[in-house]
């Protein structure tokens, strides 16, 4: 008989711990199954060198906040996935880790049947919260890279010391991608980046941190039917914690010797081929930088706030950017490429969850969590709800939200409605 369990939690990291905080405060049973260990992501998927991209006072879960003497630091991957388990312990979550769950099906009674290696469970309700990076996209022309060239996705990368000798190509403009190459040249390694269009913000203006900004300002408290169309497909801006944080410029990391290429079309015969929209794709940051400053520019003015005049921002924003050379076509072998590590973002893997609740893309069809099949949630997603809907201070809102829902499941089914 399969064990009987009022909601089950599929994903031990920030998303299912905030739910089963807010399960418990509403004296819901429930258990929380994790693949690994709790925070698995941040322990075996980040490299050594990454930094949490936001300041410590905005690592905050429901009951739990940063209480040390940096609240404008910057805290390590390793005191990250402390953070996350330190939570788990102080909220007694239950916990059961090591359990990969293979399928998810639901029965002709309204419930779901979860199957875990040998063993089965059942539950009325079932939140999925297994986080926006499950499988690294990569492009079609990975396959026709020479054997030679070792090639790593951005969740599997460590460090640089781990990398064979030789050149290295980073594939893709997002934040994984650009801190990699700064970890790289920290290391005096060569390197190739492929660019796509992107775009960066400050780490700092105006007194505050790019953090504290777009939460003072209401931008990660919009609404996907307040978001502008910018932020509907919005991708990360370019920014990074490391070193105390500082602000991300290509074309600073260009002239530290870095060399910058246009968006990777294809590989043919050990040759790159490469879009000549390198400095397409550097104006695109440039115009979201200049976008956002003005942005907060016009809050402060609106908001009457107190907050000095930034110098030296006005030149930098007038000032004509340098034009790049485009290349076209880069030889493997001639540019002695001994490795590629792809940052070219990731897509979701719900194959194992046997409900008619995905588009064609594979994405959950839901309204902040809820999907069309009562008891069936997701948690964690980008964009889910607000714009912080996926971030680790802004997913206990979310979270919140679904444990009512499934608090009024159980009342409902009580009372025979």
């Amino acid at each position: 008989m399969p064990e009987a369990i009022e909601t089950i939690v599929i994903g031990g990291g920030q998303a299912g711990l905030a739910m089963s905080y807010h399960l418990t405060q509403r004296g819901r049973s429930h258990v929380v199954l994790e693949r690994g260990r709790v925070a698995e992501r941040w322990q075996s998927e980040r490299w050594d060198s990454l930094a949490f991209q936001f300041p410590n006072a905005m690592l905050r879960l429901p009951g739990h906040a940063y209480s040390g003497n940096a609240p404008d630091g910057f805290m390590g991957r390793d005191g990250v996935a402390r953070f996350i388990a330190d939570y788990a312990m102080k909220i007694a979550a239950p916990l059961r880790c090591g359990v990969v769950v293979s399928s998810v099906r639901p029965t002709n009674r309204g419930r779901f049947v979860v199957q875990a290696g040998q063993h089965m469970m059942e539950a009325a309700n079932l939140v999925i919260a297994t986080g926006p990076y499950q499988l690294p996209s990569v492009p079609p022309c990975s396959a026709s890279f020479p054997p030679a060239v070792h090639q790593v996705t951005a969740n599997r990368y460590t460090r640089p010391s781990d990398l064979p000798p030789g050149a290295v190509l980073v594939v893709g403009s997002g934040g994984s991608g650009c801190q990699i190459v700064e970890d790289l040249r920290g290391a005096a390694r060569e390197v190739f980046y492929a660019t796509r269009r992107h775009r960066r913000w400050p780490r700092r203006y105006r007194g505050h941190d790019v953090g504290w900004w777009i939460e003072e300002s209401g931008m990660t408290n919009m609404t996907g039917d307040r978001m502008p169309p910018e932020w509907r497909n919005f991708k990360a801006p370019l920014i990074t914690g490391v070193g105390g944080g500082h602000t991300i410029d290509l074309r600073q990391i260009a002239s530290e010797g870095v060399t910058l290429l246009g968006s990777l079309l294809d590989l043919v015969d050990g040759r790159l081929h490469l879009a000549n929209d390198l400095n397409a794709n550097l104006k695109a940051g440039d115009d979201t930088f200049v976008q956002f400053v003005r942005t907060i520019d016009e809050f402060i003015e609106t908001k009457g706030l107190e907050a000095p005049v930034e110098e030296g921002f006005d030149p930098y924003l007038r000032a004509v950017p340098e034009v790049l050379p485009e290349v076209d076509r880069l030889d493997l072998h001639d540019a002695k490429v001994t490795t590629v590590i792809w940052a070219t973002g990731y897509r979701y893997d719900f194959e194992w969850i046997n409900c008619p609740v995905f588009d064609k893309q594979g994405a959950p069809i839901q309204q902040r969590g809820v999907t069309a099949i009562p008891g069936l949630y997701f948690l964690g997603l980008p964009r889910m709800h607000k714009v912080k809907s996926a971030f680790l201070w802004g997913v206990g809102e979310d979270a919140e939200y679904l444990a009512s829902e499934i608090a009024a499941r159980a009342t409902n089914r009580s009372a025979g409605r």
